[in-house]
């Protein structure tokens, strides 16, 4: 530490040791009335800091309870809206699968039917022909159903 750093630290603490030794010499009161009004001091100064925790406290759960049946009611009414959502798809989803279901078996008649139509042709010309013809092949590939 350099000179004048050291000279104002002593000053310092030389300054607060004179203040403390005047302040007792001059003081108005005895020692012990002193320190009872500065606990009083103390207590005054702690309860008004509970006071003011208390009401703060108050004030945030006022508000908090003021709040809460707005979130409460929105909470109710997005849950409904989900609940409504999902009936909805299920509805769609098994309109859909009776949609499927049901252009599956049209599906599966007309080419039926188309097989017929086929065949019956080909019976048709090789008996107007009396000759015979090639073979014909028509597979019918059934899709397994969902």
């Amino acid at each position: 530490m350099s000179k004048n750093a050291v000279g104002f630290v002593l000053g310092t603490l030389f300054g607060a040791a004179a203040g403390v030794v005047a302040g007792m010499m001059l003081a108005p009161r005895p020692g012990a009335e002193s320190r009872a009004m500065a606990a009083d001091a103390m207590n005054d100064a702690w309860d008004s800091a509970v006071d003011s925790y208390e009401r703060g406290s108050r004030a945030v759960s006022d508000k908090f309870g003021t709040v809460r049946p707005t979130v409460d009611a929105k909470t109710d009414e997005l849950r409904a809206k989900v609940d409504l959502a999902r009936e909805r798809m299920d509805q769609l989803k098994d309109s859909l699968s009776d949609a499927v279901a049901s252009t599956s078996e049209q599906v599966q008649g007309a080419v039926s039917s188309a097989v017929d139509t086929a065949t019956s042709v080909v019976k048709d010309a090789v008996a107007a022909n009396e000759t015979e013809a090639e073979e014909v092949h028509v597979e019918v590939v059934d899709e397994p159903e969902a």
